[in-house]
């Protein structure tokens, strides 16, 4: 399942016989006789027509379960249903039913038990389904050979990988909810704290503080909606699609994906062996992710800088220098910011992979699943870190209101005062522009300008322009929907808490 997050690692160990046969084909000199002259022997599930095995290098090369191992309660869960689908066309008996339920069941008991067992015993595992057959067998005998009926490795690992990213993408929805509730906490919590709003960089006009912390939420929503959108696009089940052309025995395709928890099944066998595009969505949303968390690190890393020092860093999400005593950096940011970019990698990756691929599954998919399993844990940690430094950051609210009181962000609102007065904006504008040139040769700021000397430049100013103009007055002139005056931004944290409270409702108010 997604939570768990195994070690991408080479399969350990092995019974005292698959110990000695792997044992001695690695240890085999370059000098001796090649591998192709070596009788095959084993119990992978394909090979009736070759006569000598793999070359080990090749042999370790194609194999997948130290990754794909991560899908095996998938894997299981597909098995039952799959199970259950060969009674009624005459391919189990009842009895056989059970008995192979029963042996998943063991098998899944101890996947979930025994971590050591999944390492030993899949030691010499092809992939996932290749486990779970040894185990059935294992258990079973020849019955467990005979699930496979009807049945292909690429319509199973396209189900076992569209069950993972509904779940995946459940998980990282639970993460952003928290996220979100935090930036919601600090809006709250800081509605009557102005900031410095800036573009290029540079300081533009007075916002609130919660105005700035909601529009990172604002992003977070968006990206919330992109990954139900990529669960929805991983919501059809391939199971009897076959290899390609579909299945020989009539299953029930529409009983398996209601057994597994899907909505529908896939319309074309062909189409359905092969398409990753669910997976792309995926890696979209987690690029989507974290890329708003790089920004928002961005802007935290520049916040807690003393050039601004808006913010105190919490101690528990900081550290330090191993030369420089003084030093306390912002690396949980800085790292969300880093790691950022492998999440764009995974999806590029992917994207290179299926570009100009052949209709129908090529083994060129194997590699769609590991760089998204580790984009998924990265950003789920990235998630998590960028939560707790939120709830432990302190604002600095006199550095915030210092910075929001300088007279230069009131600018615009004195051109807006003109346009009041029936100046045309682009002549106002201009107007302002003047005067803050004569504010520069007095060394004052231009709020402090006589009505004498305004009206030199225009005469629309009035006597109440003087001290008419501030930070309160900036931001409440924002009144509009999506504003930074109070009300405005008061109705958007009750937008918010809305939307939060309606996802948790629609999830069940699971964790």
């Amino acid at each position: 399942m997604p939570k768990s997050k195994p070690q991408s690692k080479r399969p350990a160990g092995a019974t005292a016989k698959s110990a000695r046969s792997a044992a001695s084909k690695l240890a085999t000199p370059k000098t001796a006789m090649p591998s192709s002259s070596t009788p095959r022997k084993d119990d992978r599930l394909w090979g009736g027509r070759f006569e000598r095995e793999p070359d080990a290098h090749f042999d370790q090369f194609q194999r997948s379960f130290s990754f794909d191992r991560r899908l095996l309660p998938y894997e299981i869960r597909v098995d039952r249903a799959w199970a259950k689908a060969l009674e009624p066309i005459g391919v189990f008996t009842a009895t056989e039913v059970r008995q192979t339920l029963a042996a998943l069941d063991k098998i899944s008991d101890r996947t979930k038990t025994d971590p050591a067992w999944i390492d030993s015993f899949g030691a010499n595992a092809e992939d996932v389904h290749h486990f779970v057959e040894k185990a059935l067998v294992e258990e079973l005998g020849p019955l467990g050979w005979k699930l496979h009926t009807g049945r292909s490795r690429n319509e199973l690992i396209a189900t076992d990988f569209r069950l993972f990213i509904k779940d995946a993408a459940a998980e990282i929805q639970h993460g952003l909810k928290n996220l979100l509730n935090t930036l919601l906490m600090q809006a709250k919590a800081k509605l009557g704290v102005p900031m410095a709003g800036m573009t290029h960089m540079q300081h533009a006009q007075p916002i609130l503080l919660s105005h700035f912390l909601l529009a990172h939420a604002e992003a977070f929503s968006r990206d919330l909606t992109r990954l139900q959108s990529a669960a929805a696009s991983a919501d059809a089940c391939p199971m009897g699609s076959g290899a390609l052309a579909g299945n020989s025995f009539g299953i029930d395709r529409n009983s398996i994906a209601r057994e597994l928890g899907f909505s529908k099944i896939t319309a074309n066998s062909l189409d359905a062996v092969s398409d990753r595009d669910f997976a792309l969505d995926y890696l979209f949303a987690l690029t989507g992710i974290a890329t708003h968390l790089s920004r928002l690190a961005e802007d935290f890393v520049l916040f807690s800088s003393q050039e601004f020092s808006y913010v105190i860093l919490p101690d528990e999400y900081s550290t330090g220098s191993s030369l420089m005593p003084q030093k306390k950096n912002p690396d949980s940011w800085e790292l969300i910011r880093g790691k950022s970019g492998r999440i764009t990698g995974a999806l590029v990756a992917l994207l290179t992979t299926l570009k100009g691929l052949p209709t129908s599954y090529q083994r060129d998919l194997q590699e769609d699943k590991e760089a998204l399993f580790a984009a998924h844990d990265q950003v789920d940690d990235m998630i998590l870190v960028a939560t707790g430094a939120l709830i432990g950051t302190t604002f600095r609210d006199d550095r915030l209101c210092c910075a929001a009181s300088n007279p230069l962000l009131f600018a615009t609102e004195g051109a807006d005062y003109l346009v009041h007065k029936g100046v045309p904006f682009r002549q106002a504008h201009d107007l302002i522009g003047k005067i803050l040139r004569e504010a520069e040769k007095q060394g004052i700021a231009w709020t402090q300008l006589s009505l004498e000397d305004l009206k030199k430049i225009s005469p629309s100013f009035e006597s109440d322009f003087i001290g008419g103009i501030s930070t309160e007055t900036a931001i409440a002139t924002k009144n509009v929907p999506g504003g930074t005056a109070p009300e405005s931004v008061r109705a958007a944290i009750t937008i918010l808490q809305n939307r939060l409270d309606q996802l948790t409702t629609q999830s069940g108010a699971k964790p």
